[in-house]
């Protein structure tokens, strides 16, 4: 296997889990209801449909402007991503680590696609947690494996991009 389709490992990693979790969530959980409360009422496993996106937006958009918006351009950046992870031509300007990175959003990102595409456009969320009333809510939006790893990666690249970006200047 060439080096540089290694990073989609992980992309398949974060599908497989995230579509699996969903799975045992859709079927052992009734939507709507909360199974576990663990570490008091910090952590919940449950099962939420979500038709918007992050904090609801989009969720009154017509049918139409959903499938552009939450199909159609997701799509589109997946396709672009991931041919920035094995372009020769943006291995000057992209490092592995980024590379890795942009595999960890694209993993992110088909497997919240693969639920709007075969489950009407409502992606299953199931982990929610306490925050302690931040920015007005007392439980950060339900959110799941995808989400998490789109998250995590796009805080890594930000801060390697400030990094690579120090270390040019000097």
């Amino acid at each position: 296997m060439r080096k540089r389709y290694l990073p989609f490992i992980l992309t398949a990693a974060i599908i497989i889990l995230d579509q699996i979790s969903k799975a045992i969530i859709v079927h052992f959980i009734p939507e709507g209801s909360v199974a576990l409360r663990l570490f008091g009422d910090f952590l919940w496993i449950c099962h939420v449909r979500n038709d918007a996106v992050a904090f609801s937006f989009g969720a009154d958009f017509p049918l139409w402007v959903k499938y552009i918006f939450f199909i159609g351009l997701p799509l589109v950046l997946m396709v672009v991503l991931s041919w920035c992870v094995v372009s020769r031509r943006s291995d000057s300007e992209i490092t592995p680590l980024q590379k890795w990175c942009l595999a960890g959003i694209v993993g992110g990102g088909i497997g919240n696609l693969i639920d709007r595409i075969f489950r009407s456009l409502r992606v299953v969320d199931w982990i929610s947690t306490y925050n302690g009333g931040l920015f007005g809510m007392e439980r950060f939006p339900t959110y799941n494996i995808a989400d998490a790893a789109v998250v995590i990666s796009v805080i890594i690249l930000i801060v390697s991009l400030f990094v690579s970006e120090r270390r040019k200047s000097k």
